[in-house]
């Protein structure tokens, strides 16, 4: 919720169509809901494990709270997409003396408007590192010689990791939106069989004595997961999978089943692991 009202703090401070703070509020909650499913089940397996919860039955709440929990907020987003946007007043960002930079190093681009920055021809002040200040009386692109001076781009200082994790987590919103579109019956079956594949990986949980250090280690699983996910929702992947099935099966059911088939590798090794200890502790 935090997320989200940042988001549509940022997005009604931007010079954009009333109905733009509506849809920035859904893309932002599509976003939020992915990121919520991953996190919230590898915390509910967390708390399994370490209050020794019976594991079929965490498994089971655990599946059917979370697929519950995602099929409902899609139905209440798809619906709230449909309500008219209220018509909110155009706010400028900033006014005279607005200062624009391409990013927060001291050798950055600088721009300064001398007018409202609703008005895109206005005066301006320039100040290029290493050159003299340059006062524009119009627009930039307006005077054929003042044409040579660099673009201002917006830089993100984010690193890679966590940009490529949200890239992921909106692609996965978006598979997850268009099943949903598609039918009740398409996303049930594949964010079903997603749900069974991330609560499989409940034995990471047990990796170390420590509990920190088994829920980095289960965030990293689950960041291969959603990385496996967006891999085989890709366009060359489906090409792949059309190509091998070759109408023998439904293309929708290819990525649920390599899901339902991995889960079902992992759910009998933890069980094959369960029958060995209580072997050996009969043994004993």
């Amino acid at each position: 919720m935090r997320f989200l009202a940042i988001r549509l703090e940022w997005a009604s401070a931007i010079f954009r169509q009333p109905e733009a703070i509506l849809t920035e509020l859904l893309a932002a909650a599509r976003w939020a809901l992915s990121l919520g499913l991953y996190g919230g089940i590898l915390v509910g397996l967390g708390f399994a494990v370490r209050d020794e919860v019976f594991a079929p039955a965490a498994v089971l709440c655990i599946v059917v709270l979370a697929l519950g929990f995602t099929g409902g907020i899609n139905f209440a987003l798809e619906s709230w997409e449909n309500v008219p946007p209220e018509q909110t007043m155009r706010q400028p960002l900033g006014g005279p003396g607005l200062i624009l930079a391409s990013s927060l190093r001291p050798s950055s681009t600088v721009i300064v408007l001398l007018q409202e920055p609703t008005e895109p021809g206005g005066a301006r002040v320039v100040a290029i590192p290493g050159q003299p200040l340059q006062y524009q009386p119009e627009f930039t692109g307006r005077d054929p010689s003042l044409a040579s001076l660099p673009p201002i781009r917006f830089m993100n200082e984010s690193p890679w990791f966590l940009r490529s994790l949200a890239i992921d987590l909106r692609l996965s919103a978006e598979n997850k939106r268009q099943l949903f579109n598609e039918g009740l019956v398409p996303f049930s079956m594949y964010t079903g069989a997603l749900i069974l594949l991330l609560c499989s990986l409940s034995f990471i949980m047990k990796i170390s004595a420590w509990p920190m250090v088994s829920m980095l280690v289960g965030c990293l699983a689950f960041r291969g997961i959603l990385a496996l996910e967006v891999f085989f929702n890709s366009s060359e992947m489906q090409d792949v999978f059309d190509s091998f099935l070759q109408n023998r099966l439904p293309l929708s059911l290819a990525v649920p089943l390599i899901f339902a088939g991995i889960a079902f590798l992992a759910y009998l090794y933890s069980f094959l692991i369960y029958l060995a200890k209580r072997q050996s502790e009969y043994a004993d």
